[in-house]
């Protein structure tokens, strides 16, 4: 089995029952996935990609705020897509793929988005900077990557910390600490790069755009 099929296989079997209540209660801890949203400025008939879009939570919220965006997302989880397809009907294109190395042509007959957006998805991708350098290569000219996940904490009780994490692995989910100066990393040769920290570092909210 490849380490892709690997991972899904694991996705499916992690979502295969929490999809059901995944809307509810990650509601209460993924913190910050409005900001994103409102951060986007959608122009009506831009293309947005949501990579692991999970339920399809955040490409509905696109939508509803965005009215005229085109909208696609893809995960590695069947299981997940389920859920994603009741949820957005025909109001986006899904498909299944690998963050890693995904060929949005293939499923969707598109080569470039204006926006894609990584939702609390980089933290529980093992190759989560491959993940981002593949986004960059279908990102259109004057296009944003926009990114929020866990942040390092910084701000918050270490007590606090160390019980999130560990109840974080619990759901093979890590934070990525360096997150930050890696997108300050791939700024440069024609891309500039924002990076926020929210909510006294619970979580980091970047934007990467491509200005050339």
């Amino acid at each position: 089995m490849t380490d892709a099929a690997s991972h899904g296989q694991l996705m499916d079997d992690v979502y295969r029952y929490q999809r059901l209540f995944y809307d509810i209660t990650r509601k209460h801890y993924l913190l910050g996935r409005d900001h994103l949203i409102a951060a986007m400025e959608v122009r009506p008939g831009e293309r947005v990609l949501e990579v692991a879009c999970g339920t399809g939570r955040n490409l509905a919220a696109i939508g509803r705020r965005y009215p005229g965006a085109e909208l696609y997302g893809f995960d590695i989880s069947e299981q997940m897509l389920i859920s994603a397809r009741r949820k957005l009907g025909t109001t986006a294109r899904l498909g299944q793929g690998d963050a890693c190395s995904f060929d949005p042509v293939a499923m969707f007959g598109q080569s470039g988005f204006d926006h894609i957006v990584f939702s609390y998805s980089l933290s529980m991708i093992p190759d989560w900077e491959a993940a981002l350098a593949e986004a960059l290569r279908h990102l259109a000219p004057g296009g944003r990557l926009h990114i929020v996940d866990f942040g390092d904490q910084a701000g918050l009780p270490m007590w606090f910390k160390r019980m999130l994490r560990a109840w974080l692995a619990r759901f093979h989910v890590a934070p990525r600490d360096t997150l930050p100066d890696t997108l300050h990393g791939l700024a440069g040769a024609g891309r500039t790069a924002r990076v926020t920290s929210l909510r006294r570092g619970y979580a980091t909210y970047g934007c990467l755009r491509r200005d050339v």
